[in-house]
């Protein structure tokens, strides 16, 4: 593995892993202005790690590793959560979880077979954007959130881009199997 292991982005991907419990423990006891922090301080440390990794130029293997688990296990620890309590319906969380077990396989498949380690791709990033604003809306009890629809529309945001995600992804796992230019 390229770049240390120990730096401020891998502790700041750790740190969204840790804040997963907290989170679903605040905002269960209806603490919710805490459970708001957390995943306001969850959101922030993703766009976060990344920058300070090209900033620090300490962009690293495990960086591109870590980085993506941690969005995955964050997406689907709520996800199953908000569905448990009744806020997902199940058609998204089987689509969002399997996604996402998918492109780890991939991922972990071309990185063993081929040694090529792979980044997040934009509509990847799009994909958990869209995903974190739904999350935002079910938490953040604002009278806009609670009159208009939003969690409906970055339900079907986050679906779609999920989907085209995956496609992009299913697509450079193909070209680096067969040998091919791959999008870094």
């Amino acid at each position: 593995m390229e770049g240390h292991i120990i730096n401020l982005p891998n502790f700041l991907s750790v740190l969204r892993i840790i804040l997963i419990p907290f989170f679903l423990y605040y905002f269960h006891t209806g603490q919710i202005n805490t459970a708001m922090v957390i995943m306001i301080v969850a959101v922030l440390s993703d766009w976060f790690d990344g920058q300070a990794a090209r900033w620090t130029n300490e962009v690293s293997d495990m960086g591109k590793i870590l980085d993506p688990l941690a969005d995955k296990l964050c997406l689907a620890s709520v996800a199953i959560y908000f569905l448990w309590i009744g806020e997902l319906p199940l058609w998204f969380v089987l689509f969002a979880v399997l996604r996402d077990i998918l492109i780890f396989i991939g991922a972990a498949y071309v990185r063993l077979r081929h040694s090529v380690v792979t980044t997040s791709l934009w509509p990847g990033k799009w994909a958990v954007g869209f995903v974190s604003m739904m999350f935002i809306v079910m938490v953040w009890p604002h009278p806009i959130f609670v009159r208009y629809p939003l969690k409906e529309v970055f339900l079907y945001l986050s679906t779609i881009m999920l989907l085209y995600s995956f496609i992009q992804y299913c697509l450079r796992f193909y070209r680096i199997h067969k040998g091919q230019d791959y999008l870094a």
